[in-house]
């Protein structure tokens, strides 16, 4: 049977089921293609894998009507954040009140968000799911695509969107070639319940062996931890007996929460640097990390998917509003351009702080010390950094711009 959309988008995580909710008020047909259905119910204890959403990330999800589901099941704002290296002077402080924000961001569980998303994209009549579906072929035509999937549906679409995270079945498709570097890290990422209470600040330490984060969740007592340090350490710590792994963090966290406690399983995945050269080919778009996958350093994985979502929606309902072709690559270059652009300055950003924090060099030290002590001390310096982590600079799409916001909930 076939079924004609005008874009399909491959993938119905946080960053797909965005660009959908993002043509709610258009009449473009939608198809979302996901492998996996997210399960409904909330545990008492957090999931392993959460986001740091910006400012602009929550602008966005509050356009789209998904801030409201995500608040009702579980969020966890943060007020400040600190970040020092061990054994060294250099260190730098971020709270909310000196910028008058309310918040510095909130912590989310990246189900949470994909629940919250679907809720309203289900609302849409001009959207339909696919889920559980997966595609097994696409064959890109002179004015069409054609997708099959596994369960013998054939779809054909203007646009198809691949929003299929950093192994893009889409991207492999269309043979689009990935500029990628191995960080020599992996992440190790758990709940962890520590004796005193976090109050609401995000901190993240520099260490010899990689930087450890600890995210605050609700309870004053709990963080996500993300802990980057080299692969076969990560097994270890993910191998080792529980007290081993609680006396091991603690040190490695300086004691600055006193006793630190894992109270779920602990996970490890590696970390790698990837940034297609094209983001659209004819008649495909890539979005998040399809396109580009990050260091976990500030977070802000996520947060540039949703800014992609958010600008190509904007491209392709201009496109649209104009009776032009949405999937031409010709016509998609702008959006290739912006996107390309911000990715890159974030990548070599997250490189930058990698490479400069990256061993025990006395001298290396005393620069880090010497550049963190500056950037807190010089007019505007620490507010630009913090605005920028925000989102409330930049060349930003119109959903992501707090004028255009829906009222508080």
């Amino acid at each position: 049977m076939m079924r004609s959309v005008d874009i399909a988008i491959v993938g119905g995580g946080m960053v797909g089921l965005a660009l959908a909710a993002a043509f709610k008020h258009t009449d473009l047909r939608i198809a979302v293609i996901e492998g996996k259905l997210p399960h409904e119910g909330l545990g008492q204890q957090p999931d392993t894998r959460v986001s740091a959403l910006s400012r602009s990330s929550e602008v966005i999800l509050r356009n789209l009507g998904a801030w409201h589901g995500i608040t009702m099941r579980r969020a966890a704002p943060y007020q400040a954040m600190e970040v020092w290296e061990q054994d060294s002077f250099a260190r730098i402080e971020f709270d909310a009140n000196s910028l008058t924000q309310p918040d510095l961001g909130h912590i989310v569980e990246n189900r949470v968000i994909q629940l919250s998303l679907l809720e309203q994209v289900k609302l849409q009549d001009n959207v339909s799911l696919f889920m559980p579906a997966s595609c097994e072929k696409l064959a890109i035509g002179e004015s069409e695509a054609w997708l099959t999937l596994n369960n013998g549906q054939t779809l054909t679409a203007k646009l198809v969107v691949g929003a299929d995270g950093a192994n893009s079945w889409v991207r492999k498709q269309q043979d689009i070639p990935l500029t990628h570097w191995d960080y020599g890290h992996s992440a190790v990422v758990a709940n962890i319940h520590t004796n005193k209470p976090h109050q609401q600040v995000a901190r993240q330490i520099f260490t010899p062996m990689g930087p450890l984060a600890f995210l605050p969740l609700s309870d004053p007592h709990m963080s996500s931890i993300v802990w980057s340090t080299d692969p076969n350490r990560a097994e270890q710590l993910v191998a080792m007996g529980d007290s081993e792994f609680n006396k091991t963090l603690t040190a490695e966290f300086d004691s600055r929460l006193g006793l630190c406690k894992v109270i779920s399983e602990r996970s490890a995945f590696p970390l790698k640097m990837r940034y297609a050269r094209d983001f659209v080919a004819e008649r495909v778009a890539l979005v998040g990390d399809a396109a580009h996958t990050i260091h976990p350093l500030a977070g802000q994985g996520v947060n540039l998917g949703f800014l992609d979502a958010a600008s190509l929606a904007q491209e392709v309902i201009e496109l649209w509003k104009q009776g032009e072709d949405i999937g031409s690559k010709r016509n998609l270059r702008n959006y290739e351009r912006w996107r390309k652009a911000e990715a890159a300055k974030m990548i070599a950003a997250m490189q930058g702080f990698k490479d400069l924090f990256d061993g025990n060099n006395p001298a290396k030290k005393l620069i880090r010390g010497i550049g963190m002590r500056l950037a807190g001390q010089l007019p505007g310096a620490k507010d630009e950094i913090m605005k920028r982590a925000l989102g409330l600079k930049g060349n930003l799409p119109d959903l992501a711009k707090a004028n255009n916001a829906q009222p508080m909930i």
